[in-house]
């Protein structure tokens, strides 16, 4: 494996959303910062014909609208580097020029480029096949791939095999952002850090586990991906089962790309088909979130559909540690608010002492539980059994009560930074441990292609619900019948 700092930096889809809202502010987050190599040059590229001057005119635009003030320090240093080079990536033509404008690339020194690409699936064989005519593929060149991978697990694999053709594995970076956010790192933190934890992280000690991502926001503008995919190719098919491999993985035996990604593929790969009778699929009508109507998803997309924008499943990971503990896992879009959490909710004591010692003979003892908050807010609660204050003639008297770490406030004075600025700084670094490797992802899809043909196969149509809610009344059901309940 070839080690190289990046000293050129090639955005294909330069001029995109993803670019404006993400990848330009989070490279401009780590210039002030002072975290960027000094001589790292940025190039983008898209079909936008615009010269370098009308590039940074946009980038200067997109950087005042998404980056707040106080993390824009030396952003005219930033917008220096930047050039652009015009480019139809569809055909060959105008790879030369891109490579002229990326400059020559030294084979074996300690420098070399990194590429972004952040283009519609269909154009990523084209571009490859660009990148090969034009010279840019060699040993000082890494691949990072966003996504979508692919719809089903054939179509990822003729994606990963037309990368494969220019890159080794050890050279592609396929971004899962939310890899890159800090609660979800501190998962592993808070797991292989510790010993509280790791003794009791088994079903022997844990009921079952809860992954809720729920979105407030309907379809955004992205209309044409978001009905051809779903929610559950959207949400469930990477970024809910990357939170479910960091949950439930074995300890690996470091902190490297190689140890950490083994443990999550083991896992993926014991993921118990779902049965009929596990998930429940919806589609929003017409309602209203925080006082405001919102209207329903035909109403958005303007035609009929029955592409579902909730799922929730009930999983299984069939090894030793997690034999009989499910997985339930939650995603929508236009529900009540905007969270990502985690939680682990433990089992009851064996046998409770105060079960005669309060008033009316019984005291009621709750289980303790683990709830990890990814966003909007990122926080760590655990929730235990404490005696409340004060004499009581009758016995005891008890209340959970939540120990918290709040991030932003255990850490005062830290940026609460971008995912993307973690994972661009390892990209131009060359470290893969944040970046989903190839037998991931198609264990992923895998697990994803057989609920799908089992929707199929029995006709399963999303159920409606009332934007607002917390989906249909079916994903209820699907907890309770576990005697379990929503964590909201």
């Amino acid at each position: 494996m070839t080690q190289f700092h990046a000293d050129r930096l090639l955005l294909f889809g330069a001029t995109g959303d993803l670019a404006r809202r993400k990848l330009l502010p989070s490279l401009c987050a780590l210039d002030a910062d002072g975290l960027l190599p000094e001589s790292l040059a940025i190039i983008g590229t898209a079909r936008s014909e615009l010269d370098d001057a009308g590039f940074r005119d946009m980038a200067r635009s997109a950087l005042e609208e998404h980056l707040p003030a106080e993390r824009r320090g030396g952003m005219a240093d930033f917008l220096n580097r930047l050039r652009y080079q015009p480019l139809d990536a569809s055909t060959l033509e105008g790879f030369d020029d891109l490579a002229a404008k990326v400059g020559p690339l030294g084979e074996g020194s300690d420098t070399g480029l990194a590429i972004f690409l952040s283009t519609a699936p269909s154009l990523f064989g084209p571009t490859i096949a660009g990148l090969q005519h034009a010279g840019l593929t060699g040993e000082n060149v890494r691949m990072c791939l966003e996504k979508p991978l692919g719809d089903d697990l054939d179509s990822s694999r003729a994606i990963n095999d037309a990368v494969a053709e220019a890159f080794p594995e050890d050279r592609i970076f396929r971004i899962d952002h939310y890899l890159g956010k800090e609660t979800v790192q501190n998962l592993l933190a808070l797991r292989f850090a510790n010993i509280l934890f790791e003794p009791i992280w088994n079903a022997t000690y844990i009921d079952h586990v809860q992954i809720t991502v729920a979105e407030t926001v309907g379809l955004e503008g992205r209309v044409d991906f978001y009905d051809g995919a779903g929610a559950l190719r959207d949400m469930v098919q990477n970024h809910m089962l990357q939170l479910l491999s960091l949950v439930a993985m074995e300890p690996p035996t470091g902190f490297g790309p190689t140890a950490i990604r083994d443990e999550k593929v083991k896992v993926l790969r014991a993921l118990r088909p779902a049965k009929p009778g596990e998930t429940v699929t919806g589609q929003y009508r017409a309602g209203a979130i925080g006082g405001q109507a919102v209207p329903g998803y035909d109403e958005e997309l303007g035609r009929e559909s029955d592409t579902e924008t909730f799922v929730a499943i009930k999983a299984h990971v069939d090894n030793w540690r997690w034999k009989g503990v499910p997985f339930y896992l939650r995603t929508g879009k236009r529900l009540p608010e905007r969270v990502t959490e985690i939680l682990v909710q433990f089992r009851c004591v064996p046998h409770s002492i105060f079960d005669e010692a309060g008033a009316g003979g019984m005291v009621t003892t709750h289980p303790n539980d683990l709830l990890i908050g990814i966003q909007p807010e990122e926080n760590i609660t655990l929730t235990l059994m404490a005696k409340v204050p004060g004499l009581d003639e009758d016995g005891v008297s008890l209340r959970e009560v939540p120990l918290e770490i709040a991030m932003p406030d255990a850490f005062v004075g830290q940026h609460r930074r971008i995912a993307y600025e973690r994972l661009l700084l390892d990209l131009i670094k060359g470290d893969q441990t944040l970046f989903v490797r190839r037998d991931e992802v198609e264990a992923q899809w895998h697990w994803i292609d057989a609920i799908r043909a089992e929707w199929a196969a029995s006709g399963l149509a999303p159920r409606t619900y009332t934007a607002g809610s917390w989906g249909p009344s079916a994903a209820i059901g699907l907890v309770e019948r576990d005697g379990v309940s929503w964590h909201e």
